[in-house]
């Protein structure tokens, strides 16, 4: 039978979940509470499932995403997500066709770039994307870590450490938020919606969906402006009549140092907790620096995350902050045809520009390379001597180094 691939309508929802329950391993069906709660969100439009007769074998899903990008400014991107091929109906290039669809329509509405988070390294590089952030999990032991237990709140003149409830959350985190993303700089991190809050605060439900309520802390600074902000769950295990609990993350972010340091101070002081597992992190995370002994803070996770796919390459490199005043000509190579050609960048503090040129090329690299250098994180220099990225005018790798790299690595903190 003929494997059709189309946009969703309307009756195609269920039929379309239940795919993506299996392709996720969740089980082999979609509860109706599900199918109600997904209606109000996902769109249609951007929905794509194949089809082998009725039953729906391949899911492909995109949303509108803001990208921060070193600098602070937020790209308009292509988020990727849900992405599912059944068992049953690998190596038949449904992916490829879906995929195809997804980033033609994303060039045509005029988004600079595509992301998603890759569950598996090996499948997203041939379709121009670069792994462009990566992610670390700690897990600390609460009584290594030096800390002063009888914590009693930040030092006078800092500021407060306060519980709020989800309407508070709902209320006062969005704008907290976009502050973070732009005030810090955090290159990597991505828009939380609305809608986002209301489902991290359990406004929408449905049975199944392993929705544990979080407890959420706010710092204000000494002027009562709310700073940082954090959610964690706990467990309850006790053994022979002592606490052994855990405190899980959920999220914490702050726009100072301060709310950084009376956020994971608070958590590292709660009765009964003797580990707290970190959640996402940066790769370059304060949080072992913060503690007397950094040795308590054990890493357990680090991986790629977030993977970056140019599509308006002028935009994404005029959008962006450079330390150092510099030049490069970079010729790109993009099978697909979205973003290949030859690309002169003149840039420096003072801002960027960007346009197609002619001149001879001093480095050459796969658009997908371009992704992996976007935020910062990684040395043209080093892709160089890997022979991913081609050097064609000494000292080219070097300019783009000093052009590129952050101070600070770049952090996508949400799965999407």
């Amino acid at each position: 039978m003929t494997l059709d691939i189309r946009t969703l309508a309307p009756d195609d929802l269920p039929e379309w979940l239940r795919a993506v329950s299996t392709g996720f391993l969740r089980g082999p069906e979609a509860g109706d509470d599900e199918v109600k709660v997904r209606r109000e969100f996902v769109d249609l439009a951007r929905t794509q499932g194949a089809y082998d007769g009725a039953r729906c074998v391949g899911t492909f899903r995109t949303t509108p995403q803001r990208l921060t990008v070193p600098g602070g400014a937020a790209l308009p991107s292509c988020a990727v997500t849900n992405v599912t091929v059944s068992a049953t109906h690998r190596r038949r290039g449904l992916l490829t066709r879906m995929m195809a669809d997804a980033l033609d329509a994303a060039k045509e509405r005029g988004d600079a770039c595509a992301t998603l988070i890759a569950a598996e390294y090996p499948i997203y590089g041939r379709y121009g994307f670069g792994p462009a952030s990566w992610v670390a999990e700690y897990e600390v032991d609460v009584a290594r870590t030096g800390l002063d237990r009888r914590y009693a709140g930040p030092p006078t003149g800092v500021g407060t450490v306060e519980l709020v409830d989800g309407p508070d959350v709902r209320r006062i985190a969005p704008e907290l938020h976009d502050r973070f993303r732009a005030q810090a700089h955090r290159q990597g991190a991505i828009d939380r919606t609305a809608r986002w809050w209301e489902n991290s605060t359990g406004r929408w439900r449905y049975a199944g969906d392993g929705y544990v309520a979080p407890f959420h802390v706010l710092f204000r600074d000494a002027d009562g402006v709310p700073q940082g902000l954090a959610a964690y769950t706990t467990d309850d295990a006790w053994h022979d009549k002592l606490p052994h609990n855990t405190a899980t993350v959920r999220y914490l972010f702050g726009t100072t140092t301060d709310a950084e340091r009376a956020l994971w101070h608070f958590l590292l002081s709660v009765d009964w907790v003797s580990t707290v597992r970190s959640g996402h992190r940066a790769p370059d995370d304060v949080l072992p620096l913060l503690l007397p002994d950094p040795r308590a803070a054990r890493l357990r996770t680090y991986a790629d995350f977030l993977w970056l796919r140019p599509l308006d390459v002028p935009r994404m490199l005029e959008s962006r902050t450079y330390p150092v005043p510099g030049e490069l000509v970079l010729d790109l190579r993009d099978a697909a045809g979205l973003a290949d050609g030859r690309y002169r960048l003149e840039a420096g503090p003072d801002g960027a520009r960007c346009t197609r040129t002619r001149d001879d090329a001093d480095l050459t690299l796969d658009v997908g390379e371009l992704g992996t250098l976007y935020l910062g994180d990684e040395a043209a220099s080093r892709l160089v001597a890997l022979g991913r990225v081609e050097e064609h005018r000494a000292g080219a790798a070097a300019t783009a180094d000093a052009l590129l790299r952050t101070a600070r690595r770049p952090w996508c903190p949400d799965v999407f």
